[in-house]
């Protein structure tokens, strides 16, 4: 049970840590940075930093199969984040929010459907509380005229996917390889990718001046280094559908931190919805304490 709980723990902060990005990118987008600008910089810094890393703590051989294979997860990282940011350009940031945390239940399909067994009550009833949570932490509730563009929708249930297959493959891609080089092989995946769809030209002529290496490190400290990291260390030891759940904690940091940092209002009834959905999180820890106790009393 406590090694559970501390494999839960590696999965939720991770969580926690993509949680930062959005405010750190709305501020970067106040300063005049566009998407493509704001992406080179998380992934740039990422990989720098994974490199950096690796060369002082883990040089491990790999094949070209393995490294592809974790470079599929990196890309994984990269088209959530591309996704998302575009369905934001279309839709208001509380729907796509919402549309984002789909991931919670995408991934308790994805491994029904790999393992072939159905989700337990408690996963079930956790899936519930979430979605409920995220509707109301996201303000859709009382929110007026909500336009939805189709692209939109579409784009943030393409995050919500790559979020979920993230989640997925972090914990059943190439276990075996020392922990900082599977990172690295994740990040570097990311980054290739990003080369792919902005060309790598459009990528190196990014300048760094005016404060974009500020925005690019932390993003890249938060987004492409920790919640790797973190994710790779946990999602190995427990199921893809528990690691989906605890990855519903970067709601409640992405609302907390709009708060502190960029002074946004949230009302009563989404504070009370970000309650809802750390009780969602917690559900399943809290039935499998119980469940123990019971059997350890039958015993």
């Amino acid at each position: 049970m406590l090694q559970l709980l501390k494999n839960s723990l590696y999965v939720f902060l991770g969580a926690c840590s993509f949680g930062i990005l959005s405010t750190i990118v709305k501020i970067a987008y106040n300063e005049g940075f566009v998407l493509h600008e704001v992406m080179a910089g998380q992934y740039g810094f990422g990989w720098t930093i994974m490199l950096i890393l690796m060369l002082i703590f883990s040089r491990h051989k790999v094949s070209f199969k393995q490294f592809m294979r974790l470079a599929g997860v990196g890309a994984c990282t990269c088209l959530t984040g591309y996704f998302y940011y575009l369905s934001l350009q279309s839709l208001p940031a509380s729907i796509a929010v919402v549309l984002l945390f789909q991931f919670t239940w995408i991934g308790v399909v994805i491994e029904t459907i790999v393992t072939r067994k159905r989700p337990s009550r408690a996963t079930l009833w956790s899936v519930i509380i979430l979605l409920v949570g995220t509707i109301l932490a996201g303000g859709v509730i009382g929110g007026s005229d909500l336009h939805l563009d189709l692209a939109g929708v579409l784009f943030g249930l393409g995050s919500a996917l790559m979020m979920a297959l993230f989640i997925f493959f972090s914990g059943r891609v190439e276990t075996e390889i020392p922990l900082l080089t599977r990172s690295f092989l994740v990040t570097t995946g990311s980054l290739l990718l990003l080369l792919i769809m902005f060309t790598p030209q459009k990528v190196f002529t990014v300048s760094l001046d005016d404060g974009l290496w500020l925005y690019g490190l932390v993003l890249g400290i938060f987004g492409a280094v920790l919640p790797v990291l973190l994710f790779a260390l946990g999602a190995p030891k427990i199921n893809s559908g528990l690691a989906s759940i605890l990855s519903a904690g970067e709601f409640p940091v992405a609302v907390t931190a709009s708060v502190i940092v960029l002074h946004e209002q949230v009302t009563w009834l989404q504070w009370f919805g970000i309650v809802v959905i750390l009780y969602g999180i917690a559900y399943p820890q809290i039935q499998e304490y119980k469940d123990s106790k019971i059997i350890n009393v039958m015993n």
